[in-house]
């Protein structure tokens, strides 16, 4: 469906739960958030139904996310029933990994098309402190297990000053030796998220092509490559991106690609192609702001397929054209909520 805005949104992020088996400094306060109770979360039935309206307006491809969305057992079903939706070609999920070598089996047979593996650092106490829990190693087996069976998967990094700043050429050699995308997460400015000293990707591409050399632009379409000009940044951006606003490169050495994800350094707002769901049924044109619409209490006030589908499209019609996050003078309806809390 295309926007007031030309863009093409075509990409729905749902958060399955809120809860989460970690508690990493950047997304959850030490003390805890208060949870969305079971029974206020969204039920199967209700995902369904909304992934089949936003389907009738072109989403074409689904991300479930939460929170963590391995807590919940009926993922795998979940999954192969938005498989089966005419006009959804694409179905991922975001994990913090620890469940990923149980569940990996059952995300192959769902038809699940890739997995995204949030992954901070490669030192098991380094993990222990950002993520305040032990799983290290259970997260390393995950990705190993999903590789094996031939699940594509991606790693997410958010990138810390006075964190990883000294790991970035390590983690960025995963994506050397191994065919998985390694993609670098600007902090985004919210919540907690703001107490945290990020490294822009402008600067994180320096550092990786002055450790492993020139990275080239990786062009989907044609598979061809072009060396990205700073002034044509954005317009690159438009043809060059992947499910998501990644701007993804490659070194001819690298056997995957480096995906870049500049939402406040490189503002992609004109190229932006998704909405969100919260855990409770909320629907978010864009992640910045706090207004939406609560599809939930509507779903179980009784409205129809028809009546859900023309509230998705007018939430996608008052998506806004570009963030806050920048500005000196800040709206009045900036999202408060951590990224948990929304949607990760």
């Amino acid at each position: 469906m295309i926007d007031l805005y030309e863009r093409n949104i075509d990409y729905i992020r749902i958060s399955i739960t809120d809860k989460c088996n970690l508690r990493c400094k950047y997304c959850i306060p030490e003390e805890d958030i208060k949870s969305t109770l079971n029974n206020e979360i969204l039920t199967f039935d209700e995902i369904i139904k909304i992934c089949i309206s936003a389907s009738k307006l072109g989403i074409k491809k689904i991300k479930i996310t939460g929170g963590e969305p391995l807590l919940r057992a009926d993922v795998p079903d979940l999954i192969k029933s938005i498989k089966n939706i005419p006009g959804v070609d694409n179905v991922t999920l975001t994990t913090n990994g620890i469940f990923l070598s149980d569940k990996a089996r059952d995300l192959k047979k769902a038809g699940i098309d890739s997995i995204n593996v949030s992954l901070d650092t490669l030192n098991k106490s380094k993990f222990k402190d950002i993520t305040r829990r032990d799983g290290f190693d259970k997260v390393i087996d995950g990705i190993k297990r999903s590789i094996k069976l031939g699940i594509k998967i991606k790693i997410n990094c958010v990138p810390i000053r006075n964190f990883n700043y000294d790991e970035i050429n390590d983690i960025a050699a995963i994506s050397k030796d191994n065919n998985i995308d390694v993609r670098f997460i600007e902090m985004m400015p919210i919540g907690i998220g703001n107490l945290f000293n990020s490294i822009s990707n402008k600067e994180i591409l320096k550092i990786i092509e002055k450790n492993f050399g020139e990275f080239k632009i990786w062009n989907r379409d044609n598979n061809n490559f072009s060396i990205l000009q700073d002034e044509n940044e954005k317009q690159h951006l438009k043809n060059f991106s992947d499910n998501g606003p990644a701007t993804y490169y490659q070194n001819d050495n690298f056997k995957g690609r480096i995906g870049l994800i500049s939402a406040v350094s490189n503002e992609f707002c004109p190229n932006c192609n998704r909405i969100r769901i919260s855990s409770d049924g909320f629907l978010k044109p864009c992640l910045c702001y706090s207004d939406g619409i609560d599809l939930k209490t509507l779903i179980r006030n009784g409205i129809s397929e028809e009546e859900l589908t023309l509230l998705i499209k007018n939430g996608i019609l008052n998506k806004p054209e570009k963030h806050d996050f920048n500005k000196l003078s800040k709206s009045d309806n900036l999202e408060v909520k951590s990224m948990s809390q929304i949607g990760g």
